[in-house]
């Protein structure tokens, strides 16, 4: 790790700040408000899980459906009565956005709640301290530019204390962005490419967290099974070896990972489930839809058929292996043929859990114009 990596395990101040940080969405913003909690502890601010006692609320927030993204709006409503009652008695509150809505929406948050100070995409939040000290002078900050830098060498060290604090389980984000352009998907638009973080990163974030007492560790990706390093003999790694090597650290009992794409399914992924103990036997795999019309209208790139194929061929290795599957219904164009084919799939797999979904149009994607 370079020169901008910060050790932050540091005792709280007497006369520290509190940050309230709301999270919507999934595992990875909830891996990112830790991340952004323990940057603001550099700069005086402690956790607190009262709204009421923060001096800085910051919303992380969703914008896969349109509801997730309207709940910020709602909250964001209620922080501008808290701030002007703050405002009277003479105690600041700096509200912020953060995730993928500030990522899609931007300026245009501010235009529609002022009371917002600050706006700061997933792929910048490094840079939160330094918007935070900027915003704190009166300027409305918006940083949603996509970085340059890699924001994980900014970013402090795992902090020992907090995540002690967290428990025994912990997640991991080891690739970022998505490169599949699904067209109901707004990801490839908020998080931006498939980025996969160097492999030494990863096995000294793990360590770390191991040597906070976590025994139980998810690796986190929106398409995570599209890692791809450099082995230490120069080859080519996969998300499958990185899991062997993970496997080889004392002290980690558990391992899992989640969310992957059915064509990122590599050989040697499948073979860690057959051969690795400490990989649960639990696979998360979005099919979305069960007709091949539609998956096409998807731009999912495979077939009903392909995806029940490679389901044959994990459970041919691990058949314990429990199979949970998200699914989309009302996609536009979408028949009651489509919809059977869609129950036909998902009574061929035998899922152990289904999350399923109304379609929601998101603006800027393909599936927003059929």
């Amino acid at each position: 790790m370079n020169e901008h990596v910060k050790n932050t395990d540091l005792e709280p101040q007497a006369n520290s700040k509190k940050v309230f940080v709301k999270t919507y969405g999934c595992q990875m913003n909830v891996y990112d408000s830790q991340r952004m909690t323990d940057s603001l502890g550099e700069s005086g601010y402690q956790p607190t899980d009262s709204v009421e006692d923060a001096d800085l609320v910051l919303i992380n927030t969703c914008h896969i459906r349109e509801k997730a993204a309207e709940k910020v709006y709602s909250q964001l409503g209620r922080l501008q009565k808290m701030k002007r009652q703050r405002a009277k008695d003479g105690r600041e509150l700096m509200v912020g956005v953060a995730g993928c809505v500030a990522q899609a929406e931007g300026s245009e948050i501010i235009r529609r709640a002022p009371v917002v100070d600050l706006v700061i995409g997933p792929t910048t939040y490094h840079r939160l301290p330094e918007a935070l000290e900027t915003a704190r002078t009166g300027k409305k900050v918006v940083e949603t530019d996509y970085a340059v830098e890699d924001k994980f060498e900014y970013l402090p060290q795992i902090n020992r204390e907090k995540t002690i604090s967290r428990g025994v389980t912990a997640f991991l984000t080891v690739q970022e962005g998505c490169d599949k352009f699904c067209t109901f998907c707004v990801v490839p638009y908020t998080r931006g490419s498939e980025v996969s973080r160097p492999l030494a990163q990863i096995l000294m974030e793990a360590q770390r967290l191991v040597d906070a007492g976590v025994k139980e560790i998810t690796l986190l990706g929106q398409n995570v099974n599209a890692w791809h390093g450099t082995g230490a003999d120069g080859s080519a790694w996969g998300l499958g070896e990185l899991l062997y090597h993970l496997a080889e650290i004392d002290g980690i009992k558990r391992l899992r990972y989640t969310t992957s794409h059915p064509r990122d399914m590599d050989d040697k992924l499948i073979e860690a489930h057959r051969d690795l103990d400490k990989l649960m036997p639990y696979l998360h795999l979005p099919v979305q839809a069960g007709s091949d019309r539609i998956l096409k209208a998807m731009n999912r790139k495979h077939t009903a058929a392909e995806y029940i194929a490679l389901i044959e061929r994990i459970r041919a290795v691990k058949p314990d292996l429990a199979i949970s599957g998200d699914f989309i219904t009302g996609f536009p164009g979408e028949t009651d043929e489509d919809f059977e084919a869609t129950m036909r799939l998902v009574e061929t797999v035998g899922y152990a859990q289904a999350f399923s979904f109304k379609y929601s149009p998101r603006p800027g994607t393909p599936g927003a114009d059929l």
